[in-house]
């Protein structure tokens, strides 16, 4: 597979604009094999679901099929995953009929066309948040949201799939942990026969995918689990459900509603569903790219995703999103670029006239079959492992967003794991650490390490090292950890802070380091900064901050910092003690320092009014 053009990736229209030239140069004899196939399995799965996503849209069969079409072939041209595949989803279903149902009669002609007027109203939200580039949103979706939201949605595609599996028949509307108590208590009503050809199902894409890792497993499950269906109806003379057949037409043009009243009356409820359409794609882009290592633009996906729905309005599909189902299958089936969607696609348009009547000898339990194959897949075990092991924290909100995915809306589902990771980053953001320092002299550098009862502390001197941005949030926690020093240390008058850790600073952050400073001088003593960061400096320098610390307070190094300090230490201390944590305590120990001109210790180099002079090279 050859590499893109580096002068075509990086062309200014390759944005929003014209995002295709970036993989276009991708393309290769083998690619374009691997897409195919992709794209024909794509195809084949798309038929029975889409007909299904409609019913549970509201919306007449045919308009199911149209959103795999148009929109899919759309968002690929134009988004940033190449794996990702738009269209119709479960999640966008139930939230579509949710929504309009209360408006019109489900499948009516007034349904349909609130339900085109949404679908344009959401593409149009969409794509203003791409072209100004707010995708920055989705960074707020954390690694372990999206790896808990996509083991939630396999377990969720697994139990849905559970009445085709077993042959229950289990009512509509119920919860997920509902269809698995229904269906518990009514085991003895599996169908042997239908248990059997999705079990067949389920082998051959095992063994398939096992043995033969070439072949699309898919497709291979699908013909075994239609041929099994033939063989066990004459053989057993028992009826196995299908499919049924499909529309023939394809998707003609629509023109959903421009009447303002209309408009005001769906905005909040296009607001609602842009926002939960765009969660679900991202989450399903981010979680196919941590398996793929490719890089997400968020906000070219919101261009792609707005775009499809507009073309989607205009061609009789309805609110389409990133869907697991068929972006799972696609990942699975081998694609490599963005045109496995758009080859399904257009597969899907070609074969809808010929193959829709024979969508009729497709068992149910076959589909069932090979969405618990897909199901499996999205359970991502050696990240959920490597989670429980790393971080107690990233744990829990794996766990919250999982329980939440199986529980409640998905939305909400990725909502809470949302607030739960910022009340943790910024749990962790607030809370700045000051971490004392002690040189070591068992190493030929004397490297700086963690204090130890063989490492002891100067009694007059500590020098300490600030782990985190300080803003206002970390303010109170930095005040603390001044006044622990000072109280569990009262000799310590002067205190160095190294700040190589130290980010950001805004103006909350610069009042505290002022009052810290001016608490050491009423003490007798000065509070030290160590190679401050160039944009620190920067806020310093313009709020006049640097002057009421003093500029002298400011160094390049630790060595500069003892050679300033100890000038200002209580010499009959230092002679009694026996510690000699640095080199300059030897020094001290055998004579008082001379403080003339005459020094052979050089003085420092102070800090100079120009913030770049400061700046550590």
């Amino acid at each position: 597979m050859s590499s893109p053009s580096p002068s075509l990736a990086h062309h200014p229209v390759v944005g929003p604009a014209l995002p295709f030239l970036k993989w276009l140069p991708l393309l290769s004899r083998q690619t374009m094999r691997a897409d195919f196939l992709a794209g024909l399995t794509g195809a084949i799965v798309v038929l029975p679901q889409s007909v299904a996503f409609a019913a549970l849209a509201g919306m007449p069969p045919a308009y199911g099929l149209y959103a795999g079409m148009i929109p899919a072939i759309v968002a690929a041209l134009f988004g940033s995953s190449w794996h990702l595949v738009s269209g119709p989803t479960t999640a966008a279903s139930i939230v579509v009929f949710s929504a309009l149902s209360n408006f019109a009669e489900p499948a009516s002609a007034r349904y349909v066309e609130l339900a085109l007027t949404l679908t344009l109203m959401v593409g149009l939200i969409q794509l203003a948040l791409g072209l100004f580039r707010l995708g920055t949103i989705v960074n707020f979706i954390s690694h372990s949201v999206v790896i808990g939201f996509t083991a939630g949605a396999g377990v969720l595609i697994a139990i849905s799939q559970l009445k085709h599996f077993l042959g229950v028949d289990t009512p509509r509307g119920l919860r997920s942990y509902e269809v698995v108590w229904y269906d518990l208590h009514h085991l003895g009503e599996v169908s042997g026969a239908v248990f059997a050809v999705a079990l067949a199902t389920l082998a051959a894409g095992v063994l398939t995918r096992r043995f033969l890792p070439r072949i699309p497993y898919m497709i291979v499950a699908i013909f075994v689990g239609a041929l099994a269906a033939l063989v066990v109806q004459r053989v057993a003379g028992q009826t196995i459900p299908m499919v049924g057949a499909l529309p023939t037409v394809l998707p003609p043009l629509s023109m959903p509603s421009f009447m303002l009243e209309e408009w005001r009356t769906l905005a909040p409820i296009a607001m609602a569903v842009t926002a939960f359409a765009l969660t679900e794609a991202l989450s399903i882009s981010r979680a196919i790219a941590v398996k793929s290592g490719q890089h997400i633009d968020a906000s070219q996906e919101f261009v792609g995703q707005g775009l499809s729905n507009i073309a989607g309005s205009f061609f009789s599909g309805y609110v389409a999103t990133g869907s697991f189902n068929r972006s799972g299958v696609n990942y699975d089936a081998g694609a490599r670029t963005p045109m496995a969607a758009i080859f399904a696609g257009f597969m899907l348009m070609a074969a809808v006239p010929f193959v829709a009547p024979y969508a009729a000898y497709l068992p149910n339990a076959a589909m069932a079959g090979v969405l618990l194959l897909v199901a499996w897949g999205l359970i991502d075990w050696h990240h959920i492992v490597q989670i429980f092991r790393t971080s107690k924290s990233e744990t829990a909100v794996f766990l919250v967003t999982l329980i939440a995915t199986l529980t409640l809306d998905l939305e909400v589902a990725i909502l809470s794991g949302m607030i739960l990771s910022l009340l943790l980053y910024l749990n962790r953001t607030s809370n700045p650490r000051l971490v004392p320092r002690v040189p070591d002299p068992r190493t030929t550098t004397r490297k700086f390490t963690d204090p130890t009862p063989e490492l002891p502390e100067c009694k007059q001197f500590r020098l300490m090292r600030l782990d985190g941005s300080l803003f206002f949030g970390a303010v109170s926690a930095f005040t603390e950890a001044i006044r622990d020093i000072e109280e569990e240390t009262p000799e310590a008058n002067h205190v160095a802070i190294v700040m190589t850790g130290v980010n950001f600073i805004d103006i909350g952050g610069a009042e505290a380091l002022v009052s810290a400073s001016k608490r050491f001088e009423e003490r007798g003593g000065g509070l030290y900064f160590i190679r401050v960061k160039e944009p620190v400096m920067r806020l310093l320098e313009r709020g006049h901050y640097l002057d009421q610390i003093g500029r002298d307070k400011f160094f390049f190094s630790k060595t500069d910092v003892l050679r300033e300090v100890y000038r200002e230490l209580d010499y009959d201390i230092c002679r009694n003690c026996g510690l000699r944590v640095y080199v300059e305590c030897a020094r001290m120990g055998k004579q008082e320092p001379r403080v003339d001109d005459d020094d052979p210790l050089p003085r420092v180099r102070r800090a100079t009014t120009s913030p770049a002079a400061r700046a550590p090279h």
